[in-house]
């Protein structure tokens, strides 16, 4: 069965970042499911980056990945995120999850809140 979700604060979300290699996005996604930070980590490895920094264009092949946690736990894994990983500005891009299967929604937010 579908869930609509609300704006509530256990609401779940998906956080993508990028890494530079499959072993550091592992560590990291590791990391923050051992500490309840998110439920899961999709790490997808063989994206290609096309962007701007400090006034050049740069090519980079990274690794994506994809998070799924819940508000309530954003501000912590943001702050992970931020400490810890190795850029000097790391992607955290946030999207909301408007609906999805009610079973995988209560797992996401269970694994989530200890």
């Amino acid at each position: 069965m579908i869930e609509r979700q609300n704006d509530a604060i256990d609401r779940a979300v998906l956080v993508i970042s990028t890494f530079a290699d499959d072993d550091t996005a592992r560590q990291f996604g590791t990391t923050v499911v051992e500490s309840q930070l998110a439920a899961c980590v999709n790490v997808i490895p063989g994206a290609t980056s096309i962007y701007r920094w400090k006034g050049k264009v740069e090519e980079e092949s990274e690794v994506v990945a994809i998070m799924k946690t819940t508000v309530a736990r954003l501000v912590e894994l943001e702050a992970f995120l931020q400490e810890n990983h190795p850029y000097d500005e790391p992607e955290c891009i946030v999207l909301p999850i408007e609906a999805g299967s009610k079973g995988y929604l209560d797992w996401v937010r269970g694994s989530v809140t200890g």
